[in-house]
């Protein structure tokens, strides 16, 4: 495993060090919270061992900056022991929560247990991937990719790409898109369909090309 070791105390970081290469691990190490986000942007890390008191960016802050980008697996280490500072944690992002003075080969048992839980509920949450050249749909996850890059879009042109793509193939009237995407109680008309797929268009850039217009009727995902 690729360990990432955050603490602003060196003898802290070399004693975990220690331990995480004796188990055949790497050790990679952190001074403080920005330094840790810096490197959780530019590296992979299977687990972050995240001390809470530090300059420059807490640990609290830093967990819910490396999450925003990356599902790093998270243990907190404090001097803080209270329930409301493990809670505050929790709420972060973090996995489990080890006070301080603590055992290091407690510590290596917590980084087992935790990776364990991790990768089982990875595996378990397996993703529906549509995939049409450049053009990446992560159905259960609702993100959307051109060329690797993540597009935000509106929730209805979210709705209305994932609808077109799960009726692949099938034409679908703008009646049909009008019920089944705005709802029965919407009030509009055909036009709403037509803005809403001329803004989706623009956001996939070349790969506009797999929303095919039916002239009368309306339009399906073909690839």
């Amino acid at each position: 495993m690729r360990v990432l070791i955050v603490d602003d105390e060196a003898m802290i970081r070399n004693v975990l060090k220690e331990y995480v290469e004796f188990e055949g691990n790497e050790a990679f190490e952190a001074s403080d919270g920005m330094q840790a986000v810096k490197l959780c942007k530019e590296n992979d890390y299977d687990i972050i061992l995240m001390d809470v008191m530090m300059p420059m960016l807490d640990g609290f802050s830093a967990v819910k900056e490396i999450h925003k980008n990356k599902d790093i697996p998270v243990i907190m280490l404090s001097a803080r022991g209270e329930e409301y500072d493990k809670l505050f944690g929790f709420e972060m992002g973090a996995d489990d929560y080890v006070t301080k003075p603590f055992s290091p080969k407690e510590v290596m048992a917590r980084i087992a247990a935790v990776t364990k839980r991790h990768k089982a509920g990875a595996a378990g949450q397996k993703r529906e991937i549509e995939k049409f050249e450049g053009l990446e749909i992560d159905m259960k996850g609702r993100n959307v990719y051109v060329d690797g890059q993540k597009l935000e879009l509106t929730p209805k042109e979210y709705e209305l790409l994932f609808y077109l793509v799960k009726n692949k193939g099938i034409a679908l009237s703008r009646e049909k898109l009008l019920s089944d995407v705005w709802g029965f109680d919407f009030y509009g008309d055909d036009r709403t369909v037509d803005t809403h797929i001329k803004m989706l268009r623009s956001n996939l850039k070349e790969y506009r090309k797999f929303i095919v217009t039916l002239r009368g009727l309306g339009y399906k995902f073909e690839a």
